[in-house]
């Protein structure tokens, strides 16, 4: 089987649907990377294209998980028994308001609907974050004990402790940072640094993957170049 009919045909029993589903990845992709020369239309077009089909999706998604099983069924007939069902209401009536910013005269309202979002989302997720994350980690440094397992660990367990104790340091701003405490200090900074390294090294990773992964449907899927 040639080349041009693999990259026309696909695999032997490959739905047509499928096949031109890959070309349109694969334009859809370079309209992408195109980018990489300079902005230009195709590119605009592609991304477009994204935006708006994601807006899309996520509305429907919205629509079918959200708004109808939490808000519209319980509020009509075949849920009559539940008798808190009409506090249901409140949440529609801030979704309305929402949509008020459309309306200059009447946008004020969704400023209620605003504060009412911001406010629950950072007191929920200030109680998770406090729970799941801030008083975990001070549990376990707490309880870190320094000769468990073997010298490699021992080791470990000092340097996490030592970042720990420094990076606390170097955002104590009541006395000026010299002499002793000004090292410690210093030795938080560096902490800092690594970590904020090893953080933006894991990003990058991440990205090169993506890459990785789209530079491999391209020759394998849709050019049929690797096997």
């Amino acid at each position: 089987m040639s080349w041009l009919h693999m990259l026309f045909n696909g695999p032997p029993g490959t739905p047509p649907s499928v096949v031109w589903g890959c070309w349109v990845a694969a334009i859809l992709t370079i309209c992408i990377y195109s980018f990489l020369y300079k902005d230009n239309p195709l590119y605009k077009f592609a991304e477009s294209l994204f935006v708006g089909v994601g807006a899309a999706y996520w509305l429907a998604l919205l629509y079918h998980e959200t708004l109808v099983p939490k808000l519209i069924t319980p509020l009509f007939p075949g849920e009559s028994g539940d008798p808190v069902r009409w506090i249901r209401i409140f949440p529609g009536i801030l979704a309305i308001f929402m949509l008020l910013r459309f309306f200059p005269k009447l946008s004020w309202l969704s400023r209620w609907s605003l504060g009412f979002i911001v406010g629950m989302y950072a007191a929920v997720n200030i109680t998770g974050f406090a729970q799941g994350d801030f008083v975990a980690q001070i549990h376990a440094t707490m309880t870190m004990p320094l000769d468990s397992g073997g010298p490699l660990a021992i080791i470990l367990n000092a340097i996490a402790i030592a970042g720990i104790f420094s990076t606390l340091i170097y955002f104590f701003f009541s006395k000026e940072h010299k002499g002793i405490l000004g090292g410690v200090a210093r030795l938080g900074i560096w902490f800092l640094m690594v970590a904020f390294g090893a953080s933006f090294g894991y990003t990058v990773m991440g990205r090169i993957s993506l890459l990785i992964g789209r530079m491999q449907f391209m020759l394998r899927d849709w050019l049929h170049l690797m096997d």
